[in-house]
């Protein structure tokens, strides 16, 4: 299909206008980002204990809600020490780590001590993590922007990023999944195997940081198996090596990061995993389990001992179920258009994860953007999710002052539970949501020709011109999807997508 100089042109305009938004939206994500770390340095600076501790930040962290996992573990997990993780660790009886070891995967680890490095007390400690995270969200904003065009200002430029930028390590593990999906939709010169190994490679490495990211293998192996080309006679085949590939290549990530770990020193890699088991669904969780179920218990210590042997049983369940839940409806999806949905069903699964874990924690919030950017959720939606998170993101620590003061705490007790409850029942909302969702902006399109097999033509921007796939014409389409015009030069197209 040639162009002639007008369609050229014009089209070189979008190309400015768009490149241009995108260096708006990266400066506004650094403002963002700087507005968060402002935030958190409130509890941080002179005067010091001798332990580098700042002395204001017991003081005021609750009150004036500057609290940071990150300033806070400066103490207490060696980090102050400069001990590298893991390999001299272990864990107390009663649940306590030692000598180097941390909560989290092994990859947030090593960036919680190179974040130390050349840090000598919670300030610096928390400005250098600052420094060594923020990238992660500026290279997330960029992403979120080349698939979903302005929606990723809710990204670069929304409440979460002021509350939980540099609340703890999260920025990496989010960069991780969303680039993840960039390779999918825009990596179109590669097989869809070969993107879906550097996808796995990336969920595992993800996984390796924060561990949720690995549960969106499973709905990107179900996308893989269902991508193969159809036979002759128009029959669905299924590419039963291709997502094996995809599970390998995941796989051999994890042990690949972890093994080096657990072989120098296994009780430091272990302490980890059994620090979470062992962690309950008290005050600090902020989960349903606390504020729904735990009323239902004594509160003497029998009652206490029996909630939480029910939650250990009944949150993993009902996650599990969430899970099975939404790759039945995924392969629902898959059935009725011949796309299986991944980004949605690993939005789903996240969404069931959130509500059923033990632990939900204010940040976590950074985990749910990227699907509320890429995924065509209402704006009205979005903004009484991120009301309820607010509620608990600001009220929680509010509640915690009033609680250690002795201050009156029926309003912020109030403030917590409705962000609680409203959190949840959003996310049961967007569950559903999420697997009929279709993308919102730029996003990779399929186009079913009448009499046609199905064909990728690429990355579609915002005006929805369709960059051409290697081997297509070289100019673009202009085609019927959602705000988009009129199809041209495609007999009775039909635009889904294939995420």
């Amino acid at each position: 299909m040639s162009i002639g100089p007008a369609s050229s042109a014009l089209f070189a305009g979008r190309v400015a206008r768009r490149r241009a938004f995108a260096v708006a939206v990266l400066l506004l994500c650094g403002l963002t980002l700087a507005f968060g770390y402002a935030n958190k340095a409130r509890c941080a600076g002179a005067p010091f204990e001798d332990n580098g501790r700042s002395v204001v930040f017991d003081m005021i962290k609750d009150s004036d809600v500057c609290y940071s996992d990150i300033q806070l573990l400066w103490l207490g997990r060696d980090i102050d020490r400069h001990v590298f993780p893991y390999i001299d660790g272990g864990i107390t009886e009663d649940g306590a780590l030692t000598g180097g070891a941390v909560e989290y995967p092994v990859l947030s680890g090593v960036l919680m001590w190179l974040g130390a490095l050349g840090a000598h007390d919670d300030a610096e400690f928390l400005a250098r993590s600052a420094l060594l995270l923020a990238p992660f969200a500026l290279l997330t904003a960029w992403l979120l922007y080349r698939m979903a065009g302005r929606a990723a200002l809710l990204w670069a430029a929304g409440p979460p990023l002021v509350l939980y930028a540099f609340h703890n390590w999260e920025l990496p593990v989010v960069c991780a999944a969303v680039a993840a999906v960039y390779v999918m939709a825009f990596a179109t010169r590669y097989s869809v195997r070969t993107r879906a190994v550097v996808a796995a490679i990336l969920l595992g490495l993800g996984f390796c940081l924060k561990l949720y990211p690995g549960i969106f293998v499973l709905p990107l192996m179900a996308y893989v198996l269902t991508s193969a080309e159809p036979s002759e006679n128009g029959t669905r085949r299924l590419d039963v090596r291709g997502a094996a590939l995809t599970a390998v290549a995941a796989a051999v990530t994890v042990v690949a990061v972890n093994l080096p770990f657990a072989l120098a020193g296994y009780e430091g890699w272990r302490a980890s995993i059994t620090f979470q088991q062992l962690r309950q669904a008290d005050i600090t969780t902020n989960s349903i389990w606390y504020w729904g179920l735990r009323q239902m218990f004594d509160a003497e210590s029998d009652g206490e001992a029996v909630f939480q042997d029910v939650v250990s049983f009944a949150s993993p369940t009902l996650i599990l179920l969430s899970f099975a839940l939404a790759m039945w409806l995924g392969w629902r999806r898959y059935s009725a258009t011949g796309a299986f949905p991944w980004v949605g069903v690993s939005g789903a699964m996240l969404c069931g994860f959130l509500l059923f874990h033990k632990v939900h924690s204010p940040q976590y919030t950074l985990w749910l953007i990227p699907f509320l950017v890429l995924l065509t959720v209402p704006w009205p939606l979005i903004a009484g999710y991120l009301l309820a998170d607010a509620a608990v993101g600001v009220g929680v620590f509010r509640y915690f002052h009033a609680i250690n003061s002795g201050a009156p705490v029926e309003v912020v007790q109030s403030v917590v539970q409705f962000g609680v409850w409203g959190r949840a029942i959003l996310l049961v909302v967007l569950y559903v949501l999420f697997i009929r969702a279709e993308p919102r902006g730029p996003a990779l399109l399929v186009v079913r020709v009448s009499g046609a097999k199905v064909r990728a033509l690429g990355p579609v921007s915002a005006a929805c011109h369709i960059a051409p796939a290697p081997g297509t014409a070289a100019g673009g389409v202009d085609v019927e999807a959602g705000a988009c015009g009129a199809s041209a030069g495609l007999d009775a197209a039909t635009v889904r997508s294939a995420e």
